[in-house]
């Protein structure tokens, strides 16, 4: 029965089918007076013959005859008879067996499984949802966020304007709404004073809506949107938003900050209070060829090195583990610490006398924030393009094919030393790469990557770094509804606290093993107010401290998992 109800509201609240329903009972009022009328006459005609049956015998013979049954138990005798009795057939086959079954599909069956399937999709969430993260459309950015939601305990639903897209995203097990994506009256249905925030990924215009539709039922629920335009911006700062995303240039920034430079000071990444998480290569240092442990950076320096990336992964480090030209490795330390790594271990331009080329493949607005980016680093880049439309740097560029062998030696690939490919089709990009690791066996070749899932294949085909699009922006998105709580940063590195779990209570680093048996490092131990960023492997874990740890999302998810609190 409470099936039903939202089926019967589903099916009542249109006004065809209330009014296809009104022309089925139209159509059955039609038959029923033919049925009587029918039987007024047989007994009629069956009294002219000397015949004598009761009303229910009428009934029963007329609708005998009109369903094509004809029991032949009951007959005319008299031709007049006959001919009626052929009337009456004709009649019921053209009503019963013709237009009665197509008219019950077309104006009753159809519109029911129609309102059956609009059910599962409901227009409205119930008075007691809470904390709720709502979001406008399914894609590789929302794909890694609603892993982050659901592993943290947020509800999230799926706000999408039309059914069939409702019905697709219900068959995924995917929880989702319908309504209207400008209207304000839908939003006061999803419950937008009580929702932790609202996410819209869709084009400027519509995320425009959206904000400036929020805005008009909640001043304070917060808004993410992406941009993909300035005027875009300016549009939604003044609809209401509260961040803007510019993908683009976050994703820009990053891939210039991997070029290998020959000033290969430590960059900042992201902060916590006063620790820095930073990132960085040992290219053109002393650190080049050294393993972790013959580096020594903790002694020297006060760093602490808390991750290397392999294969797009950040694993813990081993003392062993070897620092080559290509290697990119995350330390974390105070402001001054990470100072003085780059004083003791950074290398100036002027200490290696060469200048990093740099060749970006793609002129979209990726290649052009990457640009950019370099630009503000002072490292000298060429750029191939196919669209002229899309050249910003006419001086700097050049128009054609990026797998034409001829244009790639004008552009400069044969002394490039570190080649980034922006376009956004990940196909395109793996063909790209795999192309250029055999033109160019020892280039760094760093490539970005549209969907989580290429990743692993854009290694595989050669790159020796990919930065996730999804990813970047789900952490974003992630770091601002979390706020204090986490710190999520674009490439993918998680920062979190844990109180100090019993199973390893007054245990030492080495002993608990947590780098070995989850995948994060403990940077930091916060014990009656008092912050120890200076750990050592014999340094005490207090019961009623807690942890700073830094890691993948996988490894947090993994630590959550291995040690419950």
């Amino acid at each position: 029965m409470k099936a039903l109800v939202p089926v019967v509201t589903s099916f009542l609240e249109s006004r065809t089918s209330r009014q296809n329903l009104l022309a089925l009972f139209k159509l059955l009022g039609v038959l029923l007076a033919l049925v009587t009328f029918y039987s007024i006459l047989f007994h009629v005609l069956m009294e002219h013959e000397g015949q004598h049956f009761s009303w229910m015998t009428g009934f029963y013979w007329t609708l005998t005859v009109m369903s094509t049954l004809g029991f032949g138990d009951i007959t005319f005798q008299s031709d007049l008879g006959r001919g009626f009795s052929i009337i009456v057939l004709v009649t019921g086959v053209m009503f019963l067996l013709v237009l009665l079954p197509f008219t019950f599909i077309e104006f009753f069956y159809a519109p029911w499984m129609k309102a059956q399937a609009a059910a599962r999709a409901p227009r409205e969430l119930p008075a007691r949802t809470r904390r709720h993260v709502i979001i406008t459309q399914h894609g590789p950015i929302t794909k890694i966020l609603i892993r982050m939601l659901e592993k943290h305990g947020y509800p999230y639903f799926f706000l999408v304007p039309t059914v069939a897209e409702a019905l697709e995203m219900h068959d995924r097990d995917l929880p989702v709404v319908v309504g209207d994506l400008s209207d304000p009256d839908t939003y006061q249905r999803l419950r937008i004073a009580q929702a932790s925030l609202v996410v819209t990924t869709r084009s400027d215009i519509i995320n425009t809506n959206v904000t400036f539709s929020v805005r008009e039922i909640s001043e304070e629920v917060p808004i993410i949107a992406t941009a993909r335009s300035s005027a875009a911006r300016d549009a939604l700062e003044l609809a209401g938003v509260s961040e803007i995303l510019s993908l683009e240039e976050i994703m820009g920034q990053a891939l210039a900050r991997r070029v290998v430079d020959s000033g290969s000071c430590a960059q900042p990444i992201g902060q916590r209070d006063d620790l820095v998480i930073a990132e960085a290569t040992g290219s053109n240092t002393a650190l080049e060829g050294k393993s972790v442990g013959q580096c020594d950076m903790r002694a020297r320096s006060g760093v602490t090195v808390v991750g290397i990336w392999r294969h797009g992964q950040l694993v813990p480090p081993e003392a062993s583990s070897i620092l080559d030209a290509h290697t990119f490795f995350i330390l974390s330390g105070t402001e001054k610490q990470i100072e003085t790594y780059n004083t003791i271990f950074g290398q100036t331009r002027s200490d290696i006398g060469g200048k990093p080329k740099v060749l970006i493949v793609g002129g979209g607005r990726v290649g052009r924030a990457t640009a950019r980016a370099l630009n503000e680093r002072e490292i000298e880049w060429t750029l191939i393009e196919k669209d002229p439309v899309r050249i910003q740097f006419p001086e700097q560029s050049f128009v054609g094919d990026a797998s034409e062998f001829d244009l790639l030696v004008k552009a400069g690939m044969h002394t490039a030393s570190t080649i980034i490919i922006t376009p956004h089709d990940d196909d395109t990009n793996t063909f790209l790469t795999i192309f250029y690791r055999k033109l160019r066996p020892k280039a760094q070749i760093i490539t970005r990557c549209s969907n989580q899932e290429n990743m692993k294949r854009l290694h595989r085909a050669g790159a020796d770094l990919v930065l996730s699009y999804a990813s970047m922006g789900a952490n974003s998105i992630f770091n601002a509804l979390k706020g204090d709580e986490n710190l999520l940063l674009a490439e993918g590195v998680t920062v979190f606290y844990s109180p100090v779990p019993a199973v390893i209570a007054n245990q030492t680093l080495a002993q608990s093993a947590v780098p070995a048996r989850t995948g994060c490092s403990i940077v930091a131990i916060t014990f009656n107010g008092v912050r120890n960023n200076d750990l050592k492997p014999d340094t005490v874990l207090p019961p009623d401290a807690t942890l700073t740890l830094i890691g993948s999302v996988d490894a947090e998810e993994k630590f959550v998992t291995t040690f419950p609190t």
